[in-house]
């Protein structure tokens, strides 16, 4: 404890000290959570001696050329302005990890095994709506390709896992603990490599056993085969909730991506998502993407610290688990989120919209399903009728598939109650001297959410769509246009059914005392036959 407060008081950051002159290697670092990783490595751990990035080649392009391409994003260029020269630091090595062996050649592989003491495997297929090979192939085998790879590291300290917090959801509570998978994950490995397309998805259903999608199902199975591989690495699963745009670091709002809430944000910007089940008293689980990153490097620090101090204590080779999650007391709720990013819509609206933004969230499904029906499907419709008239190719209808396909995927997510237990995760930052807290917050208790909210939209108009602060008064001129056209169609089909029921009542009040005088008069009659007989 003395030492920790010397630490602090000379304002020594203990991790960075940590990673002072390690070699780490990372897995996913072009994603979205990988970008900002390296770049808080390179700012904040400076001193470290290399950073190994697991590079495919892409549509021709070679690794080589997309690490130029990948330090042009904009989140490295005040680290770069201030030390050029850091990118020397960055090494790219040619892999995949879906190729065999990583798709490393031997002299990488040697280069890897001689070097490397911290992993971070970040690698995945993120996407929820994939079938079940692509998932295993990447999420499942892929790790285990990781596996054999640090287990040829002869300085290997720790291996930081990304998971998930949602790869149990049949759980009704998630403890940083282990679980066991539904299957034996080698024996899905297997069963993906020798069944065909057809017999995977007859089979899929069965074998997620209630969980929603492949994704998480994977991620389960990749959990379980870690604690199944018996080579006693020394690992820990972190297991971020939603991820979303940075509070501060690399720059407040930044985002890269449209999964998640950020696709529902642009959806309902736009004014195409006008409904949304979900109920509105449930926290919104999301964790900015700098504090799970800032989680990850000192799940890394405290796993790697351990392995140093007691190389021979075989506990310390168990499997540790991390849940990177904010406690839902601390978090806004799904419904308090909502309305405060459609107040900051409106105020930072998009210089592209079909529609005014507007509609809501729903608690009841049927009554979300009748919205999707009238105020999706039935204006898709009527619009891409219209472009069809003027010679136009129809787009609208496709989209609402689109987006209803996604609605249907997020809604698992944000009509349950997820309990997320988080005592390591808030017990390493707790044990962290004053500098460390500073410079690898994980806290939320200071943050304010409307402002992060509004950083959040900023972000997705800056980074995702392209539009600067300088388009802001041509979007509230078109923000104002739409609302103008909103109310008159408002007006007009008010209106029209006003006219259509004031033009046909006095027949249809007609027809219906008529019909009901002719019941009467016929139960009159047969009553009195019946009387007379």
């Amino acid at each position: 404890m003395e030492l920790m407060n010397n630490a602090a008081d000379s304002g020594v950051s203990e991790i960075a000290n940590y990673y002072a002159g390690k070699t780490i290697l990372i897995t996913g670092a072009t994603g979205f959570m990988g970008k900002v990783l390296v770049e808080k490595l390179l700012r904040s751990c400076s001193d470290l001696s290399a950073i190994y990035l697991l590079i495919r080649t892409k549509k021709g392009v070679e690794p080589a050329v997309r690490k130029e391409q990948y330090f042009k994003c904009v989140i490295f260029s005040k680290l770069l302005e201030k030390n050029p020269d850091i990118v020397n630091k960055v090494r790219v090595v040619k892999g995949d990890v879906l190729e065999p062996d990583l798709g490393l050649d031997a002299n990488d592989i040697n280069t890897l095994a001689s070097n490397v003491e911290i992993v971070f495997h970040c690698a995945a297929n993120v996407r929820f709506d994939q079938p079940l090979r692509p998932m295993v192939n990447m999420n499942v085998l892929g790790v285990l390709k990781v596996l054999q790879l640090a287990e040829k590291m002869a300085n290997l300290q720790a291996l930081v896992h990304v998971s998930t917090s949602y790869c149990q959801c049949n759980e009704s509570v998630l403890e940083e603990r282990a679980y066991p998978a539904p299957q034996n994950p080698f024996d899905i490995i297997r069963m993906v490599e020798t069944m065909d397309d057809a017999g995977l998805a007859e089979i899929t259903p069965k074998l997620l056993n209630g969980l929603p999608n492949t994704y998480a199902y994977s991620k389960a199975l990749s959990e379980d085969l870690i604690c199944r591989y018996n080579k006693k690495l020394p690992v820990i699963i972190t297991r971020p909730s939603i991820v979303t745009a940075a509070i501060d670091e690399p720059m407040p709002g930044w985002i890269e991506g449209v999964n998640g809430p950020t696709g529902l944000m642009i959806g309902a910007a736009r004014g195409v998502i006008r409904s949304m089940h979900c109920n509105p008293d449930f926290a919104s689980t999301v964790i900015p993407v700098d504090k799970a990153i800032n989680g990850m490097i000192l799940c890394g620090f405290k796993r790697g610290k351990a392995t140093a101090e007691s190389k021979a204590n075989s506990e310390q080779n168990q499997v540790e688990f991390c849940n990177l999650c904010i406690s839902s007391k601390a978090l806004m709720s799904w419904g308090e989120s909502i309305e405060t990013g459609r107040k900051f819509f409106y105020e930072t609206p998009l210089s592209f919209a079909l529609w005014y933004p507007g509609g809501s969230i729903k608690r009841n499904y049927y009554h979300h399903l009748f919205c999707v029906i009238f105020f999706h499907y039935l204006p898709a419709y009527f619009i891409d009728f219209w472009l069809l008239l003027f010679g136009q190719k129809p787009f609208l209808v496709n989209v609402q598939r689109k987006i209803s396909t996604g609605l249907k995927l997020l809604q698992y997510y944000t009509t349950k109650d997820w309990d997320f237990r988080n005592d390591k995760f808030q017990e390493m930052s707790h044990t962290l001297n004053a500098t460390d807290q500073e410079l690898f917050d994980t806290s939320v208790s200071q943050v304010n959410w409307e402002t992060y909210i509004s950083n959040y939209i900023r972000g997705m108009r800056t980074f995702i769509l392209g539009e600067s602060d300088a388009t802001l008064p041509y979007a509230k001129i078109v923000l104002r246009r739409l609302y103008i056209l909103d109310w008159v169609s408002k007006i007009l089909l008010f209106s029209l059914t006003f006219w259509f029921l004031w033009t046909h009542l006095d027949g249809f009040v007609e027809k219906s005392d008529a019909f009901i005088r002719a019941s009467l008069y016929s139960i009159y009659s047969e009553r009195n036959a019946t009387v007379l007989t």
